[in-house]
């Protein structure tokens, strides 16, 4: 006769979890469905904090609004100190929605199109699911939900949320992110970092400007632009450690509107990428110094605005291994995947500068169907990934305080 195991806690957790969400499924999916066909943009989530306070303060959460003005995002809280969290962000984009789906945005010209109406959703399941084993008195200790605001935005929700004291007595913070890269039903995970950092940089240039026929008695000021729109990049691949990984890309260069004047004015703006987070401390002052390096043959001046975005989302391996646990309580040791490191910024990073925490990687991808890319108004998700969504982030918050 064989004798079996008794189930370890975090199966306790998993099954409840499952049970809960599964009870909450048609109405999460419908959740879902009105956050999308009505999405917010960030700091103006009004409407979206108030469908999400109704839920969470039902299940018996204690709830505050952070934010500048109080009326968007919420903390919630059950159970007492110290904490573990969990962090969605609730913002959409300024996208055209053209996916065609029944629950299209009803807002033109804004739509989920980075799947952060999911993330919500996973988090409010998730909220239920926690609820219930404080009820039963088998959650091993506090939980605080951040349903946070403005992440689309730098430096993003977060710091503002962490200014507000929020952080205070949480010992781990879990998130996730939708990837439709991944099938719907596995998880991405990655110990280490998981994003990039991701900054913004605006260089306005002038000069006197002229005739074409005379770029002698002017300062050329286009040809100046294009070359730190072409050389910038690749000073910096000298100037820094090419393990870095930094990546400028320009998504505006503007100056001029006749084919024989040169403009007195010119703009070239676009995005700084750094894997690495001890390289990105000291990016700024050499893009500052290479910028006004290569324009002063030219005769122009160029004027720097550098916005320090939001640092790398790296995850902690003990956070992660937590992940992986409750990933394979919940889908099984299939459920798992391991993900690259993406180029892509995520304001949650700014947690983990002084809290040690995990963000997993949602599939959203229906097997055998299309992949979709984020921020874009196509973008479709396999609405399954909800309640996986749900069960993982309820599961590592009740499983991380185990490891205490």
């Amino acid at each position: 006769m064989s004798e079996t195991s008794p189930p370890s806690a975090t199966d306790t957790f998993a099954a409840v979890a499952t049970d809960v969400v599964a009870k909450y499924d048609a109405e999460l999916v419908d959740l879902r469905r009105d956050l999308h066909a009505h999405p917010e943009l960030s700091w103006a989530e009004t409407r979206t904090t108030e469908l999400v306070t109704q839920w969470v303060e039902r299940a018996g959460w204690r709830v505050t609004h952070p934010g500048p003005t109080g009326s968007t995002g919420v903390v919630a809280e059950i159970g007492e100190a110290p904490f573990v969290a969990l962090r969605a962000d609730m913002d959409a984009l300024p996208v055209q929605d053209v996916a065609g789906e029944a629950w299209a945005s009803t807002v033109p010209g804004v739509a989920h199109a980075c799947g952060h109406d999911v993330h919500t959703v996973c988090l409010v399941g998730a909220a239920m699911a926690l609820a219930e084993l404080h009820e039963r008195g088998e959650l091993p200790g506090g939980v605080r939900l951040f349903f946070q605001p403005a992440e689309e935005v730098m430096p993003g929700g977060a710091k503002a949320l962490i200014a507000d004291g929020h952080l205070a007595n949480v010992q781990r913070v879990f998130a996730l992110h939708c990837d439709p890269g991944v099938d719907v039903g596995r998880v991405g995970l990655r110990s280490g970092s998981l994003t990039s950092a991701a900054d913004r940089i605006e260089v306005r240039f002038e000069g006197t400007g002229g005739h074409t026929s005379r770029p002698h008695l002017t300062g050329d000021l286009t040809f100046a632009l294009a070359k730190v729109t072409s050389e910038l990049p690749a000073v910096l691949s000298r100037r820094m450690d090419p393990r870095a990984g930094v990546s400028v890309v320009w998504g505006v260069v503007r100056a001029g509107s006749a084919p024989n004047v040169i403009p007195g004015h010119g703009l070239a703006a676009g995005t700084v990428r750094i894997l690495d987070a001890e390289a990105w401390a000291g990016c700024e002052p050499i893009i500052r110094e290479a910028v006004h390096d290569i324009v002063r043959p030219y005769g122009v001046t160029a004027t720097v605005d550098y916005l320090q975005g939001v640092p790398p989302v790296v995850n902690d391996p003990g956070c992660n291994a937590v992940l992986a646990s409750a990933v394979r309580a919940t889908l099984g040791s299939g459920g798992v995947t391991t993900v690259p490191q993406s180029l892509g910024g995520e304001d949650y990073g700014w947690y983990l500068e002084s809290v040690p925490g995990a963000m997993f990687r949602l599939g959203t991808r229906t097997p055998g169907g299309p992949t979709y890319d984020l921020h874009q108004g196509n973008l479709r998700v396999d609405e399954r990934a909800i309640g996986v969504g749900a069960r993982v982030l309820a599961v590592a918050a009740a499983t991380a305080h185990q490891r205490d």
